[in-house]
């Protein structure tokens, strides 16, 4: 692949973790390519912006000016731990005097005081900042366990889109989701399905982890059954992936594998390129939100899609299906 398309973009909702190695998994699964929607709520809050507060003595920013930055995550306030930005506001608008917040940067936890000002406006305490304690995202599930209910998608974690680093989850829910339509994709503007969530829970996120998102679903989805292929059966040349595109369900569209790292323990097992005319017509090639789309080669399941070039979306990753099912153990 040309040097130039080297820089790459998750493909998905947005560290690499050592995984054991040969660790035991099904000879067959239930194949995957169904989108699905995750909602899940994040320890703490995150800062993702700062407003000023107009005061009667001018406009000050106390959040900024304790020298909190965007992308930290508050965990506690005097000492409480909370949860929403719902908690966060009744802790801000309670009481007068400071507020000591305990928050993480980089995986550090750090404190700081700030004073929250009054508004002119109304007469409310203010810290000015902006956080986000909730997230939504599409993904396409990998394989599912029709024994158990359990099942894989993504093939990468749920970043924060603010640092990059894996989000650290309290709780998450399984959503079904409509596809609406398609941002097609273009050299230097990753692309992405637009999903709708019905509103329908059909399970629960149990982690998220750097080789995928976990979960079990409460009603198995309709797929095959296939057997797995572990790194060793994988080879340059013909496959295909499973994904949705539309509102018809998963279709099975070919691609070309072309590099291979059999020693690879992440995220980036392999090259692919998408070939089929119909997908690069529809998408351009690999979009967000096909994140997970299982990779078929000789009629096993091999791995799933991870990421996309943007210098050329019709060329991305995927992961060994090996290391999807090691990598829900880190």
């Amino acid at each position: 692949m040309k040097r130039l398309n080297r820089i790459i973009a998750a493909v998905a909702i947005l560290v690499l973790l050592a995984v054991p190695v040969g660790a035991a998994y099904p000879k067959s699964v239930g194949v995957g390519g169904m989108p699905f929607g995750v909602r899940f709520t994040a320890e703490g809050v995150v800062i993702v912006g700062f407003s000023e507060v107009v005061t009667e003595n001018g406009v000050v920013n106390p959040a900024r000016d304790a020298g909190l930055s965007a992308g930290d995550v508050i965990v506690a306030v005097n000492g409480e731990e909370i949860a929403s930005a719902e908690e966060m506001t009744e802790k801000i608008e309670a009481g007068g005097g400071p507020l000591t917040l305990s928050y993480l940067r980089d995986g550090e936890r750090k404190t700081a005081v700030i004073v929250p000002a009054e508004s002119v406006a109304d007469g409310r305490r203010r810290a000015g900042l902006w956080v986000r304690d909730t997230m939504a995202g599409i993904g396409t599930v990998t394989y599912f366990l029709p024994e158990t209910g359990e099942f894989a998608g993504l093939g990468h974690g749920i970043c924060d889109p603010e640092d990059g680093g894996l989000v650290t989850m309290e709780s998450g829910t399984v959503t079904d989701v409509i596809i609406t339509g398609v941002e097609k994709g273009a050299p230097g503007t990753p692309g992405e399905l637009k999903g709708a969530f019905t509103g329908n829970r059909t399970g629960t996120i149990t982690s998220n982890t750097a080789c995928g998102v976990y979960g079990v679903f409460e009603k198995l989805p309709k797929g095959e059954r296939m057997e797995i292929g572990g790194r060793e059966t994988v080879h340059a040349g013909r496959a295909s992936i499973l994904c949705t595109v539309d509102g018809d369900g998963p279709r099975e569209y070919a691609v070309c594998i072309t590099e291979i790292d059999r020693e690879s323990r992440d995220n980036r097992s392999f090259s692919v390129v998408v070939t089929d005319k119909a997908l690069l017509e529809r998408t351009g090639g690999i979009v967000q939100g096909m994140s997970g789309s299982p990779v078929i080669q000789d009629g096993r399941l091999i791995g799933a899609v991870t990421h996309v070039l943007v210098g050329d979306p019709a060329e991305g990753y995927g992961i060994f299906i090996e290391n999807m099912f090691t990598g829900q153990r880190p």
